[in-house]
C-alpha cells in the first residue's frame, strides 16, 4: 500500500478563499420580525433559523425599539412590541425606525417581514393595521404570522384543526371588512398560522414549513439562495445548492487529468476538491473555523488526494492503471464531494457534533464502491 501524501504538500488556501468567496457570493438574508411582548418572535426565530440571535425568555421585553443580529448568511431586525400609553402612536415610531435601517448598509436592508401577532388574540388592532399598512407602503412584503397556536387533532381522519375562535379570525384576516361590513385592505401577503411547540411546550410545532415556503417565494431573487441557506428545516434546498457545486467540481478535475496522472501528481486535485468542500460547507451554514484548525484542513486535503487514490484504489479500477485519467478523477472528486454533502447534513441536523467533524470525516472517505459508481454514472450520462 502506498503512503499518504505528507500533510506539508497540501495548500489550505483554497478552502479559505473558497470559504470567502461563498460568503461574500451567496450574501445576506435579512428578516424583520415585528410584534408585541411575549408573541413569541424569538422562539420562531430560534425555530426556523437554529441561530441564538435573540435571547429567548420570560417576564420584562428583551428588546428595546431595534436590534439588529447578525452573521454571515441572515440578519435580524427585531422590532419591539408598541406598548399601549406612548405619546407616539405606533405607525409613526415604526416609521422612524424604517427610516434609520434604510440608512444602513445594502447588505443590511429588510428582504422580507414577519409581523407577528398571537392567535388567541382573536383580532388586528388599529395600531396594528396601520403598522402593516406603514411597511407595506416602504415597499416590504409583509406574512402575518399567527403564533402559539394551539393545534387540535380529529381522532378520527387525523387532520389538524383550530378552535373556533381562531377559525373566525383567519376567515376575518382573509377577507378583513370594517365594522360596517365594508371590504378592508390591509397590506399583508399571506396569513399563516404557527407554533414552535405543541400546547406541554414539547414537539416541533407546525406551519414553520409554510412560513419558510412562503418567506422564500417574496424574498428578492437575489437573497433567495442566502435564505436557503440561513433556514434549518429544509434540507432539499441545500442539497439542490450543494449539487451543482459538486458537478462543477467534478468537471474541473476531469479537466485537470485530460493528460492522465500519475498517482504522485494527484495532489494537484486537492485544491479543487478542498474548494468545493468549502463551499459546501458554507451552503450548510458551518462554520469551519470551529471544527478544523489550518493543519486539520491540511490534513484533510492529503486524505482526499492521497488516502482514496494511494491506496490501491487506482489498481482495482480496471483499466486505471497506475495513472489517474479524466474519469477516475471526475468519479473521485464526485465521490467526495457526496460524502461530504452527507457529513455536512449530519453536523447541520445535530447528528454529528461541530466540534467531531474532523475524526467523523473518516467515515465519509469514498471508497471503492463510491468511486465505481460515479465512474458508471458518467458512462450512463454520456
Amino acid at each position: 500500500m502506498s503512503a499518504e501524501p505528507e500533510t506539508s504538500n497540501i495548500d489550505e488556501t483554497p478552502f479559505i478563499d473558497e470559504t470567502r468567496d461563498a460568503k461574500s457570493r451567496y450574501g445576506r438574508f435579512n428578516l424583520a420580525v415585528i410584534g408585541g411582548t411575549g408573541v413569541g418572535k424569538s422562539s420562531l426565530v430560534n425555530a426556523v433559523f437554529g441561530h441564538d440571535l435573540a435571547k429567548v425568555g420570560k417576564g420584562l421585553p428583551l428588546t428595546h425599539g431595534v436590534q439588529y443580529f447578525s452573521d454571515d448568511s441572515l440578519g435580524i431586525w427585531d422590532v419591539e412590541g408598541f406598548e399601549i400609553g406612548s405619546t407616539v402612536p405606533p405607525a409613526e415610531q415604526l416609521r422612524g425606525y424604517l427610516q434609520e435601517i434604510a440608512k444602513r448598509p445594502n447588505n443590511e436592508q429588510i428582504s422580507v417581514v414577519w409581523y407577528c401577532v398571537k392567535s388567541n388574540d382573536d383580532r388586528l388592532t388599529k395600531a396594528d393595521i396601520a403598522m402593516i399598512d406603514e411597511l407595506s407602503r416602504a415597499g416590504l412584503p409583509v406574512i402575518l404570522v399567527l403564533t402559539k397556536v394551539d393545534w387540535s387533532r380529529n381522532p378520527i381522519t387525523g387532520q389538524r384543526g383550530v378552535s373556533k375562535s381562531v377559525e373566525e379570525f383567519v376567515n376575518w384576516l382573509e377577507n378583513p371588512v370594517d365594522g360596517h361590513g365594508q371590504p378592508m385592505s390591509i397590506g399583508y401577503e399571506r396569513v399563516i398560522l404557527t407554533s414552535t411547540s405543541d400546547k406541554h411546550g414539547k414537539g416541533k410545532g407546525h406551519g414553520l414549513g409554510e412560513l419558510v415556503a412562503e418567506t422564500l417565494s417574496l424574498s428578492p431573487k437575489n437573497e433567495q439562495d442566502a435564505f436557503r441557506i440561513a433556514q434549518r428545516l429544509n434540507l432539499p434546498w441545500k442539497r439542490e445548492l450543494a449539487r451543482p457545486v459538486i458537478a462543477a467540481a467534478t468537471a474541473a478535475a476531469a479537466g485537470a487529468a485530460t493528460v492522465p496522472l500519475p498517482i504522485a501528481d494527484a495532489v494537484t486535485l486537492a485544491p479543487i476538491q478542498l474548494g468545493m468542500m468549502a463551499r459546501i460547507a458554507v451552503i450548510y451554514d458551518i462554520e469551519m473555523k470551529t471544527a478544523l484548525s489550518t493543519s486539520s484542513l491540511a490534513n484533510l486535503g492529503a486524505q482526499l488526494a492521497g488516502r482514496a487514490l494511494a491506496s490501491s484504489l487506482i489498481k482495482l479500477i480496471p483499466g486505471a492503471g497506475s495513472v489517474v485519467n479524466a474519469g477516475v478523477a471526475a468519479a473521485l472528486t464526485g465521490a467526495t464531494g457526496e460524502g461530504w454533502l452527507r457529513l455536512c447534513e449530519h453536523v447541520h441536523t445535530g447528528k454529528i457534533k461541530l466540534d467531531e467533524m474532523n475524526e467523523a470525516w473518516n467515515q465519509y472517505v469514498p471508497g471503492f464502491l463510491d468511486v465505481l459508481r460515479k465512474m458508471a454514472e458518467q458512462r450512463v450520462g454520456k
